[in-house]
């Protein structure tokens, strides 16, 4: 477990509801997570807490079987956590 608090956004495949749901699952069963949004329509996941970033985005690579692409990571304050959230989505939504 890293010492650190990230948040990254990732963009993966969110063809159905199904794989809504089981992004969700496997999201909420990693416990380094704080928070956790998932955008649909875009096909963005973001995700901030205490991890290492290669290794979160291996981790969900092969729990969903699904192919995973890091579009950004910014290393936050602990007492910014949904405030740098909230930043990092605006600023992958940019991009």
């Amino acid at each position: 477990m890293s010492d650190k608090f990230y948040c990254m956004v990732m963009r993966m495949s969110i063809d159905c509801n199904g794989c809504y749901r089981k992004i969700r699952r496997i999201l909420l069963k990693i416990h380094e997570l704080d928070s956790h949004l998932i955008e649909k329509e875009e096909g963005r996941v973001s995700v901030c807490g205490e991890f290492v970033p290669q290794d979160l985005a291996i981790k969900v690579r092969k729990a969903v079987n699904r192919r995973v692409e890091i579009l950004d990571v910014k290393e936050v304050d602990h007492r910014a956590g949904a405030a740098g959230m909230a930043a990092i989505t605006a600023a992958a939504a940019a991009n």
